[in-house]
């Protein structure tokens, strides 16, 4: 799992990174990003009711995208807050260099913005 210190605490800097930042989507998942100002990178996985019913199984889909993110830390740009949107079901099967590559591709996408 990633370190405490880079994910969220509160509800209100989730809030607020959706409000003003930018957002990049895919068929699976979607990232919204925004740059912040204390000096090191934190994220939040959000999975939705609508993709799993069960809190076990989205808590499964968290884990594994935390994992991805955790394992290829140092490519992401520093500096930024990172709001990874899971929307299908899928991520919690796919192979996991597959993840990798997904998450890895709306990295690289949201960084040209």
């Amino acid at each position: 799992m990633l370190s405490k210190k880079y994910r969220f605490h509160s509800r209100g800097g989730v809030r607020f990174v959706y409000q003003k930042g930018k957002t990049v989507r895919s068929s699976k998942m979607s990232v919204t990003v925004l740059e912040n100002e204390r000096g090191f990178t934190r994220v939040a996985v959000v999975v939705s009711k609508k993709v799993l019913k069960t809190a076990v199984g989205r808590n499964h889909i968290r884990r594994r995208v935390y994992e991805a993110i955790r394992t290829n830390f140092e490519y992401v740009p520093k500096k930024h807050d990172y709001i990874f949107t899971v929307f299908s079901k899928d991520v919690a099967t796919m192979p996991f260099p597959e993840l990798v590559k997904l998450l890895g591709d709306l990295v690289a996408d949201s960084s040209v913005l």
